[in-house]
């Protein structure tokens, strides 16, 4: 969720707005720290914080605070299972903070940096107001770390299709930022989804090629000469996520075919065809889409916690980092 640029709509339109966010938690809790919610003096928000009565108590709090006008922050120590009677049996601390126009340019200036991708701020209360900064000044043990904007995880998708369609409306409330090939130029719908950027495909080696190394790569084009080749090139590459679309017999031809063009055993054994979770058998468009985007979720929490393993390769090596898995 962009907070600061819902913040900022809420005080161009109605002049205050209320920040409400997990600051601390302990045991099993409905959300982890870092979690925000933003909430408008008329009651309505985005984001959420867990539902259940710990969101209706603070959003109650929040509304409440609001109305008293921009105040010191306040942070409430709530206890899940005793205090609100919810099955979550841990303890959460929340931070609550009101917004009015004096704090308008500030929150413009952080939904700048927000729409330009992820960033951290330094946090620490004086005088009972936060203050957020870039850098981080001396170490304050009583500060924090904030981490706003949307870490999408880059999704090349070839094939525009009935259920390259679904997919992309299914795709377009989570993480990844999809770039959306075919060849027909006539075949996207006139509208798409904002993490969605339509492409017509006229090189798709060169597609290939370009692509960041963490991208995952969805090949469903109407055309199984194409989906060959584009794969084929996909497989020079050691992405995360490589997926097909198609039956075992069809992987079983295109098998055949990469082997006998010199293509990685290990690779050909990591391509993921058929695609989507096994066990639904359905094939309406909507049910693939569905069952697809679970299974990047699941390929998506993978790769983030083995990137989170992995030391960051430096810039200066990436591009050799990338040739030699080709």
């Amino acid at each position: 969720m962009k907070v600061w640029r819902h913040l900022a709509d809420s005080l161009r339109a109605d002049g205050a707005a209320a920040l409400i966010g997990v600051r601390a938690a302990k045991g099993s809790v409905p959300r982890d720290p870092g979690a925000q919610m933003v909430m408008r003096p008329d009651g309505a928000f985005h984001g959420t914080i867990g539902g259940g009565q710990l969101e209706m108590r603070m959003l109650s709090l929040a509304r409440a605070m609001l109305r008293e006008g921009r105040g010191a922050a306040r942070l409430i120590d709530q206890a899940l299972g005793p205090d609100l009677g919810q099955c979550c049996g841990g303890r959460v601390t929340i931070l609550i903070e009101t917004f009015d126009k004096r704090d308008l340019a500030e929150a413009e200036a952080w939904a700048a940096r927000e729409a330009d991708g992820v960033f951290s701020l330094s946090c620490r209360l004086v005088e009972g107001r936060v203050v957020r900064e870039v850098a981080p000044g001396a170490e304050d043990p009583q500060g924090w770390q904030e981490t706003y904007g949307e870490n999408r995880t880059p999704l090349l998708l070839f094939g525009a299709g009935h259920v390259g369609r679904a997919l992309v409306l299914a795709l377009a409330p989570l993480p990844f930022a999809v770039r959306w090939f075919d060849s027909r130029s006539d075949a996207f719908p006139g509208h798409s989804p904002q993490n969605a950027t339509t492409l017509l495909l006229t090189e798709p080696e060169a597609v290939i090629a370009s692509a960041p190394p963490d991208s995952f790569v969805l090949v469903m084009t109407h055309d199984h000469p194409l989906d060959m080749a584009i794969t084929a090139a996909a497989l020079r590459r050691d992405f995360p996520y490589l997926g097909l679309i198609g039956s075992a017999s069809k992987r079983a031809r295109f098998e055949r075919r990469f082997r006998e063009a010199g293509l990685p055993a290990d690779r050909i054994a990591a391509l993921l065809c058929p695609i989507g979770l096994t066990g639904i058998r359905d094939k309406d468009p909507a049910v693939i889409a569905a069952s697809v985007a679970a299974q990047l979720l699941q390929q998506r929490e993978g790769a983030t916690f083995l990137q989170a393993l992995s030391p960051p390769v430096p810039a200066s090596d990436k591009s050799a980092h990338d040739r030699s898995h080709q």
